[in-house]
This record gives C-alpha cells, structure tokens and sequence, in this order.
C-alpha cells in the first residue's frame, strides 16, 4: 500500500506553478515594483534612443552599428521576457503561471541570452577585418555576410535553447508547484522537478560550459590580433579612436559574461546561498547588460553620442 501511494505521488506532475520571487522579502516585495518598473522604462527608452538614433542617420548605416542595434533590439525583448511577470509577482504574492507558459518564458530568456554572446562574435569578426584589414573592409563585411551571422546567431541560438526547453518538459514535477523565483529559469524549474535529474544538470552545465568556453576563446584571440594591431597604426589619433571603440565592445562583453558566469557559479557550487541571493543574482544577468550596453555605446561611442545629444539638446559633442 505503501509503495503504491509514493508511485502515485512520483507520477503526479503539476502543469501549474506559482513563481514567488525573494520569498524571504513577503510584505516588502510590493515596494520593490517602483524601482524595477523604473528600471524596465529605463531599458526600454534607452535602447530604443540608441536604435533610433542609428536607424534615422545614413551616415550610421555601416556593420558596426548595425549590430550594435541588434544587440540593444535584443535587450529590449529579454528585459521584456522577464519584467512584466516580474512585476506582477511583486503586486501579488503568489503569482500563478502554466507549464507552457514557463516553458515559453525560459525559451526566450536563453534564446535572447545565446543571441547576446552570438551578436557579440559578429562584432569581434567586424572589429577584427576593420582594424586588421581595414583595405578590404567594405569588401569583406558586406550586407550577404551580415545576412548570414545574422542566420547564424539564430541557428545557433536555437540549437541550445530549445533542447533545454524539450528537456525540461519531459521532467516531472512532483515536489511542489512553488518556484521560489520570479521567473521561469532552468534551474529554478530543475529545484521543483523530481526522478533522476542527473542527464538534465550534466547537459545543462555541458552547454553552457562549451558555449561559454567555445566563445571567450574566439572572443580572446580576436581580441589580441585587434590590440595588437591598433598598437601598430601609425596614426596617434586612428590607435586611439581603435582602441577606444574596442574598449566599448570588451567593456559589453565583460558585463555580460562576468555576470552569467558568477550567477550559475554561486548557483551550483553556494548551496547555502538564500533564494533571494540567488534572486538578486539572476535579475543582475538577467537585467544589467540590458541597462549598461546603451549607455556603454551610446556614451562611449562619439558617433552616436553626437547624434543624440543634437537630437535632444540641439548641440553636438566635440
């Protein structure tokens, strides 16, 4: 008799949870809206300043920017992934959401994710042929091979993110219909799920690890052909202006790789982390490359930052 309740138990799998995000916080959750809400309008206007920015100037219509605007489009749909659900679960403290509504959630937090570390390869190849092969820039870095990075990105977006969803669906969640977090991620739904998840962590751990390692390698001996060339301009003003824009690019790509890799680091070595820890830490990747990269660009890159401030001063930066 036993036995046959705990088989019943085991097979029972919830299709409806409840995302409580920083459960430890109850009755000072609702004071944390205005300051995400602020910061979600903050993401949004800012990146959307800069695409538009790019988007009305002919003169900004070269590889660089554009991929810059689709890194901060991409901003834009991964800080709008997480927030409005975010937002209502601190209105409410329970805040209920379906299997397939999870599911559709974390797909586009990983897919907008992987779609981060991929525009950025495409940057590093644009900045690599402009500074390494500057002669046969507009020859190499043309709107077909821009059409297939952009292809690329996409596949390969894809290929991460969806066997993550597809696994995920296939576990039972038996434990509880509570995810003490406020949004759908993997390893917040792998916390709830119950069977041998062994396969699940060792592929989770397996993609990010060869995806983040495949990357920072690409990323660092690209890097140091770049550096190393703009130290060999001639031209005092072409070294620094290289420089300067590189600059940019590693400042984005250290915000948005230290970021992921502290948060799954303390998430699978800090047992004794709090959930609201872990909370903190998730919005902090989740959120912050979406709110410096605009600024990071839109400040640190002259062109832009001359456009925008004629735009909303009607003065232009020296």
């Amino acid at each position: 008799m036993d036995e046959d309740r705990n088989t019943n138990i085991f097979n029972i799998s919830y299709t409806n949870f409840l995302l409580v995000g920083f459960p430890r916080l109850q009755e000072w959750r609702p004071l944390l809206v205005l300051p995400f809400t602020l910061l979600y309008v903050t993401i949004i206007s800012t990146n959307a300043l800069v695409i538009h920015t790019v988007m009305a100037q002919r003169n900004l219509h070269q590889p660089m920017y554009v991929l810059i605007t689709l890194l901060l489009a991409v901003n834009i749909c991964a800080a709008t992934a997480v927030m409005p659900k975010m937002l209502e679960g601190f209105v409410h403290y329970a805040n209920p959401i379906s299997l397939h509504g999870c599911l559709t959630q974390m797909f586009f937090i990983y897919f907008t994710l992987l779609l981060d570390y991929n525009l950025l390869l495409a940057m590093a190849l644009d900045r690599y042929v402009a500074i390494c092969h500057p002669l046969r820039y507009t020859d190499l870095m043309t709107s077909h091979l821009l059409c297939l990075l952009a292809i690329f990105a996409l596949t390969r977006s894809l290929g991460v993110a969806v066997p993550l969803v597809v696994l995920t669906a296939r576990a039972q969640f038996c434990r509880t219909a509570v995810i003490q977090h406020f949004t759908c991620e993997y390893i917040a739904l792998l916390s709830i799920a119950c069977g041998d998840l062994t396969f699940n962590n060792q592929l989770g751990l397996a993609m990010r690890l060869v995806t983040v390692t495949f990357d920072l390698v690409l990323l660092g001996a690209s890097y140091t052909r770049i550096i190393y060339a703009a130290f060999r301009i001639s031209s005092g003003g072409a070294r620094a202006k290289a420089l300067h824009t590189c600059g940019s690019h590693l400042l984005v790509i250290l915000t948005i790789y230290l970021s992921g890799l502290s948060t799954s680091i303390v998430f699978r070595v800090a047992k004794t982390v709090s959930q609201d820890v872990q909370n903190l830490l998730s919005a902090t990747y989740l959120l912050l490359p979406g709110a410096l990269n605009p600024l990071i660009y839109g400040v640190r890159t002259r062109e832009i930052r001359q456009h925008i401030e004629k735009m909303l001063c009607g003065k232009e930066s020296p």
